[in-house]
């Protein structure tokens, strides 16, 4: 099975390193990601600006465009067939709740999905201003795709659906479960701070700060909240979906365990 791997956090970021050392256990892996950071870029494709790409490790390449570019850059020129699945992520904070119109690691395995590929996002949800990576639990849901991913899964992925997981930033041992969650509603407070730069000039940073979220017991805020893996499955197009009994069935049946 050939699972082609991107993010947003960048190439060399933890969360994918540890993803790829994981899947490629079982796997035949490959892996294209940005070469810097493209947090909260959305679904962002380089249409005005050529495309750089650079060879990092054994099957694993960076690329100077965007999430989505990578996605496209992978199985459109890099990998000599198409991949069965696409994964991206493990992304350094959530993706819950609206989060996931502004997230790279979301448009990098919706791109996929646009050209007929199964996807699936992942997150650890931590804290995202923390200074270092260090301590945080990335293998945690590294481990859980690694052994969440089966053939049978990727077969059962209805179509134009794509799937969001996100995993508590807590060791394996120490989550309840996993749950099948309806998006909810993150609350920022929209802030934006006005500075001068040293010639007098005024300029704006936006970056709300977190207040908390909406939404009731079915939420991935609320699940991820309780100490469990969320996982929602995003109709992208509104058709009806295919197979999503079987699907909601796999989940639920499946034991972290």
């Amino acid at each position: 099975m050939k699972i082609l791997i991107s993010n947003d956090d960048g190439v060399y970021a933890p969360g994918i390193e540890s993803l790829n050392q994981f899947l490629k256990k079982k796997f035949d892996t490959f892996v294209v990601a940005p070469l810097e950071e493209r947090s909260t870029t959305g679904h962002t494709l380089s249409l005005d600006n050529p495309l750089r790409v650079v060879e990092v490790g054994e099957k694993v390449y960076g690329c100077s465009g965007y999430p989505a570019d990578c996605t496209l850059m992978g199985f459109g020129k890099l990998m000599d067939d198409k991949p069965d699945l696409i994964v991206s992520g493990i992304n350094r904070g959530a993706n819950l709740g609206q989060d996931i119109y502004y997230s790279g690691t979301v448009a990098a395995a919706r791109e996929g999905i646009f050209h007929g590929i199964p996807a699936i996002a992942v997150s650890l949800v931590c804290d995202f201003h923390r200074q270092s990576s260090e301590g945080m639990n990335f293998d945690t849901a590294a481990e859980f795709l690694m052994n969440f991913i089966t053939p049978e899964l990727k077969a059962i992925i209805p179509p134009l659906h794509l799937i969001n997981i996100n995993v508590p930033d807590e060791p394996l041992e120490k989550i309840k479960g996993i749950k099948i969650c309806d998006l909810g509603i993150r609350r920022y407070s929209e802030e934006i701070t006005q500075r001068q730069d040293f010639r007098g000039r005024d300029y704006y940073w936006i970056g709300g700060v977190y207040q908390g979220f909406e939404g009731d017991e079915n939420t991935d805020c609320q699940a991820v909240d309780e100490g469990y893996i969320s996982i929602s499955i995003l109709n992208l197009l509104g058709k009806k979906a295919e197979k999503i009994e079987e699907w909601k069935k796999y989940c639920e049946e499946f034991s972290l365990s």
